[in-house]
This record gives structure tokens, C-alpha cells and sequence, in this order.
């Protein structure tokens, strides 16, 4: 027994030791630069999350080429992803293998160099947080984590790691992003932006929120987008969903994601939603439902958007309002054969105030006007927004800037905004208001 745990462990230190080569000689591929915002808090480690293919792995290798840019050598930082047959069976006594080795390799930098590890995949090793917690204490070292949302949740990983780890959430592209990617991003301020420019970002604008930001699907059109982008949402489903949490009602579980992919930025009631699967003789109780839209929320294939209300009992039976990961879902979804151009763009700003670090909700007030977010940015500086796709027509503009005016009764330090494709002439409304070109808004620094 104690030759064939030897045996293995030599084989772990082989296959360890060429990966730690192979990795350390391979150029940093290109990639597009991502703008997430990676936490610096000495002694902690950092774990990038978010859904699949999103771009996880492309980031650290990102955080690397700017460390090297920075001066690091490249000796100095290891790349080791744990996704690899040849280390199946791994346990957590084992993962000491991969810093004795790396060490082996460079033995002049142990003690003396502050070395960068970025870990991809460890979670498929149990107990890979205690690994992680004691290299901490004990080598000179920045780590970075990434890996399944199956595994890799941050609540999660905040509890096992006891307050080690600070997470960067990776979403797919924002629309700076895209557009960077294309080569198209704009190097002036808006102010200087040519009638040329401003058509082009509008242009590129609604075509981002038909496609989407994730980077693979970029280039992908027709039926090929639309197969690759469910099976996204197929994977996510299965592995971090069904598999993770052992759901015994599949069937429930995918009318739920339906239901919510199809109506983007809609409201979600579980009573509502839990009568319609009796009325399709679909068996479910409230409770399971509750825990489903949890699980999609943990797999960051959704998320959902409280009432913005200091009353605990008000936050739970009002219902939530929705949003996919990506507007790029929402055309896959939606069989409705309607432009969806609102509740994408209404999509795109809420994506894009969880980039930016805001706390979200949404406003009804007491004479039943609703306004679209009320978000409160690090720090504490508060926005009412709404979004509509045009504000040129005058009916629609006095409705969206009516909401906007009782909600800051309730709200009165709050900045207002209408963000909006096509807004109204003139910026300044009713004194308070002030429309903003989508365009500009998402591309503010």
C-alpha cells in the first residue's frame, strides 16, 4: 500500500513539474484586456468568479502580462490549472507537491522573491482551501484562485478560506469591452466625439445588445450563436445546478429558466410561477422554487433585484425583478418575435452598475410609479435611473420623467437619470432630470 502511495506521488511530481515547464514557456496568448477590478489587500488571496466562460482563465493570464509588464520575471509567477486528468485523484496533502516542485525548479527565488501563484480549477482538489490558507502564512506569495462557479461561490469561498479570500467578479464583455475587442473604442471624450463616431457606438450599441459579451460568441452568428450561448446555459445547469446540488426535479428547474430568460428585467413572483407549474401538472413545491432561483443565482446565470425598501417584510413579498447574465441570452429565449431593445438595454445598465461596485434595487412608490434602479454607488452616492430605449416621443419622456420625480420624494438625495438610445432634445429635464445617451453613459470612466 505504501509503495503504490509513492508511486503515485512520483507520478503527481512528474506530471507537476512538466506543467510548471510547459506553462512557464508558453507565450501569454492575446486576449482582449478586461477592466474587472482586482482587489490588492496584502495577505489575502483573491478569487476571480463568475459564469462559465465568461473569461476567468483569460484574466489571470492577463493579471500575469501586467505583472511581468510591471517587471516581474517570469520565473517569478506560475500559471498551474488543476483541470487535468493526469492529476485525478489529488488530495489536499498532495497540493504541497505543486510549491515544492515549482521551487525545485527555481530554488534561489524560495525566502528571497515574492512569488505570483494563480491557481485555476483547484477546487476540483478537497481541501484545497487549507492548502491555500497555509502557503499564505508560510511563503512569500500573492495567490490568485479561480474556478467553477460549482465550487468556486463566494460565500463559499469567504467561509472555508475564514476571511482569507476577497473575490473579482468576471462578467462577459461590457460594452467597453466589445468594443475594444473590435477595435472600435473611442480614445476622445464624448464631447469631442464626431457625428461619425456617435453613429458608430450607437450602431455597435444595438448590435451588443442582440449579441451579447461573451468573448467566444463574438464573430458567431445565426444559429451557431444561438446553439453555442444555450449550450452555456445547458452546462451551467447540469454541473452547477443539478449535479452541485443533487436537484431531484430537473423538469421544474428548466421551466424556471425559461420562464426567466424569456422575460428579462420582468418582475418574478415564486406564488405566481409556482401556480402555473400546477396548471401544467408539474409537481413542485414553493420552497424547492425558492431554492432554485438561489441555485441559478450561486451559478451567476441570473441575478435578482429587490424592492428598495428599509422593511424586511416589504423585501420579501414584493416580488424581485430578473436579469440573465447577458443580453446575448435574451434573444435565445425570447419567443415572443418582438424587438426586445428595452429590457436589453434595461439589462445592459443593470450589468453594468454590478461592474461598477452599486448596490441595486428598484423603486415602486407609494402612488404606484416605478423607476427602473436605485443604486448606490462604494461611496454611499445614490442614482434614481430609468431606462427606455427612446425618450423622442413626448408621452413616453413625460411618463419616465414623471416616475422619476415621485421616486425622489422618497429618495431626495439622489441623482436623476434617464439613460435612454434615443434621448430628447436637450439634456437637463424639468431641472432634475438629466437624459443621458446610452452610448455615454456606458462608457463613462
Amino acid at each position: 500500500m505504501q509503495a503504490k502511495v509513492v508511486a503515485l506521488e512520483e507520478q503527481f511530481s512528474a506530471t507537476i513539474r512538466q506543467k510548471i515547464v510547459d506553462s512557464q514557456a508558453r507565450p501569454f496568448p492575446v486576449f482582449t484586456r478586461r477592466d474587472t477590478r482586482i482587489p490588492a489587500i496584502p495577505g489575502k488571496a483573491v478569487a476571480v468568479i463568475g459564469m462559465r466562460r465568461a473569461g476567468k482563465t483569460t484574466l489571470l493570464q492577463q493579471i500575469m502580462q501586467e505583472h511581468e509588464q510591471e517587471g516581474m520575471r517570469r520565473e517569478e509567477m506560475l500559471y498551474f490549472s488543476f483541470e487535468d486528468e493526469r492529476l485525478g485523484g489529488m488530495r489536499s496533502g498532495d497540493l504541497h507537491l505543486v510549491i515544492e516542485e515549482y521551487y525545485r525548479l527555481h530554488p534561489g527565488l524560495r525566502d528571497r522573491t515574492k512569488a505570483l501563484f494563480c491557481f485555476d480549477e483547484i477546487q476540483v482538489v478537497p481541501g484545497w482551501d487549507t492548502f491555500v490558507r497555509r502557503i499564505l502564512d508560510s511563503e512569500q506569495c500573492t495567490v490568485f484562485l479561480s474556478g467553477s462557479s460549482a465550487r468556486m461561490l463566494s460565500r463559499e469561498v469567504g467561509t472555508s478560506m475564514r476571511g482569507r479570500a476577497v473575490e473579482a467578479a468576471v462578467y462577459p464583455f461590457s460594452f467597453r469591452e466589445y468594443l475594444r475587442h473590435r477595435d472600435l473604442e473611442p480614445t476622445e471624450r464624448p464631447e469631442r466625439w464626431t457625428k461619425a463616431v456617435r453613429s458608430t457606438l450607437r450602431h455597435e450599441l444595438g448590435e451588443y445588445l442582440v449579441y451579447g459579451g461573451f468573448p467566444e460568441s463574438l464573430g458567431v452568428r445565426g444559429r451557431d450563436r444561438m446553439e453555442l450561448l444555450k449550450s452555456y446555459v445547458d452546462v451551467a445547469l447540469l454541473r452547477d445546478v443539478i449535479e452541485r446540488y443533487e436537484v431531484s426535479n430537473p423538469t421544474a428547474l428548466r421551466w424556471l429558466v425559461r420562464r426567466l430568460l424569456a422575460n428579462p428585467a420582468g418582475s418574478f413572483s415564486i406564488n405566481r410561477f409556482h401556480n402555473d407549474l400546477k396548471s401544467q401538472g408539474i409537481t413542485a413545491g414553493r420552497e424547492s422554487v425558492y431554492d432554485y432561483l438561489g441555485y441559478l443565482e450561486d451559478a451567476s446565470l441570473l441575478s435578482t433585484v429587490p424592492i428598495s425598501t428599509t422593511s424586511e417584510r416589504r423585501r420579501m413579498v414584493n416580488p424581485r425583478k430578473v436579469y440573465p447574465v447577458d443580453t446575448g441570452l435574451i434573444d435565445c429565449f425570447d419567443r415572443s418575435g418582438k424587438a426586445n431593445t428595452g429590457h436589453a438595454l434595461e439589462t445592459c445598465v443593470y450589468l453594468e452598475l454590478c461592474r461598477r461596485g452599486h448596490e441595486v434595487a428598484y423603486v415602486r412608490t407609494g402612488e404606484g410609479y416605478e423607476v427602473d434602479f436605485h443604486a448606490t454607488d462604494p461611496e454611499g452616492n445614490e442614482m434614481l435611473i430609468q431606462v427606455c430605449a427612446t425618450a423622442a416621443d413626448r408621452k413616453t419622456l413625460a411618463r419616465e420623467v414623471c416616475a422619476l420625480g415621485k421616486a425622489a420624494e422618497e429618495h431626495p438625495r439622489a441623482e436623476l437619470l434617464l439613460i435612454t438610445m434615443e434621448p430628447p432634445e436637450g439634456k437637463e429635464l424639468s431641472g432634475k432630470v438629466r437624459a443621458v445617451p446610452a452610448e455615454e453613459w456606458l462608457l463613462e470612466e
